[in-house]
């Protein structure tokens, strides 16, 4: 089965992604207690990753449509490991940042891999479906980084976390390098070539008008899921250990849920002749409605929160509809730089956000137990509606 050679492995290394994103929501408070970390210094901590994963995105963009999905994919494999491997010998903060700076390079083409191997041997209308199949298995990467992680955390340490996920990453990299095919023949351009097919991309209408959105969207969720919604978890909601960890498998359930049927609907409307966009959109409605709630009551209790971050997760889960959207109105052969052009903006934006909301924390003295002001989660979150107020306006002046 085609799916099953061909996604199967690259969801693993999608599942690698993901753990590594949601780890860092378990593990920052630990983090920030061995090191002592102020909130802007664990954000810079985590945002490394994402300035990995966001430098890496035009290359391996390019490298994904010259060389296919294969080599590119079972090397950076080998990255991703070698980064995980820097981050559980880490003695200090500046190693542990190096070796998750690392890590964001070696899984820099996990959603992009999938689109473009889908775009490449699946028709148009499959492509968002298949595309966020793979995204929903990938997604139990996330439930590996909440409940499990926090099982075996006493046993193991937040190094052997970071151990495990470099085993995994090995794992992935033999699987993907014996079972995938090799890409398709395509013909040969000079490089000066296609390096300006990045220009095409980015100014492009269809890139303009719907990438700030998509990234919005995408964009709350690695900062949240890669760093803050622990935090928020333990200062604004006041949950321990146990029920924080309840409340990100929540959060992961509904990511792999949105990934699943939204990457459905984005089809089913596509096959109709409607535009894949109003998925991403709707959304994004449902994303600032659970911002709200969560703004007006932080500590509605654990089957709230855990509705609202579950809702939270299948609106973000909505996120790679977009680029199947955008992606439309470019030729195959420019898929894996139309994916990445649009992962590289929306990285930007993490790294921005989980940088600006350790400065706004630090705004407010810390805490008696050691944590962060609500207060300063409250403004953070009406910093993200505000810009998805200012992306969806951009969408419709354009």
């Amino acid at each position: 089965m085609l799916f099953a050679r061909l996604i199967l492995p690259l969801a693993a290394l999608n599942f690698t992604n993901q753990a590594a994103r949601a780890a860092m929501g378990l593990l920052a408070p630990l983090i920030a207690l061995e090191f002592g970390l102020t909130a802007s210094e664990l954000g810079l901590l985590a945002a490394t990753f994402f300035a990995g994963y966001a430098l890496a995105q035009l290359p391996v963009g390019l490298a994904l449509d010259l060389f296919g999905v294969r080599r590119v994919q079972a090397t950076l494999a080998l990255v991703a490991a070698a980064g995980f491997a820097l981050a559980a010998l880490a003695t200090d903060p500046v190693l542990l940042a190096l070796g998750r700076g690392v890590t964001g390079i070696g899984v820099a083409a996990g959603l992009i891999a999938m689109i473009k191997a889908a775009s490449q041997w699946f028709p148009p209308g499959r492509i968002a479906a298949v595309s966020g199949a793979g995204v929903f298995l990938g997604a139990f990467g996330g439930l590996f980084a909440t409940v499990p992680a926090q099982a075996v955390l006493p046993l193991i340490g937040w190094r052997g976390v970071f151990w495990v996920l470099c085993g995994i990453a090995l794992a992935v990299s033999a699987w993907i390098a014996l079972a995938i095919p090799p890409a398709p023949a395509r013909r040969k351009r000079a490089l000066a070539q296609e390096l300006s097919a990045f220009a095409r991309v980015f100014a492009h209408p269809a890139f303009l008008r719907y990438a700030p959105a998509i990234s919005v969207l995408s964009g709350f969720g690695f900062t949240y899921q890669g760093l803050w919604a622990g935090p928020w978890l333990r200062d604004a909601a006041g949950l321990e250990d146990e029920p924080r960890a309840l409340i990100l498998l929540c959060y992961a359930l509904g990511l792999m849920a949105g990934s699943l049927l939204l990457g459905q609907a984005a089809s089913g409307l596509t096959q109709r002749g409607r535009h894949p966009m109003l998925v991403p959109l709707a959304a994004m409605a449902l994303l600032a409605a659970m911002q709200v709630l969560l703004l007006l009551a932080p500590r509605a209790g654990l089957a709230v929160l855990g509705a609202a971050w579950a809702a939270i997760g299948f609106a973000v889960g909505g996120g790679p509809t977009g680029y199947a959207a955008i992606g439309r109105d470019f030729p195959p052969d420019l898929q894996g730089r139309v994916a990445t052009a649009i992962n590289f903006s929306m990285l930007v934006l993490v790294f921005a956000l989980q940088n600006a909301i350790g400065w706004i924390l630090d705004l407010w003295p810390r805490t008696a137990a050691g944590g962060w002001d609500p207060a300063g989660y409250g403004w953070a979150l009406g910093l993200t509606l505000l810009l998805q107020a200012g992306a969806l306006l951009w969408m419709w002046r354009r």
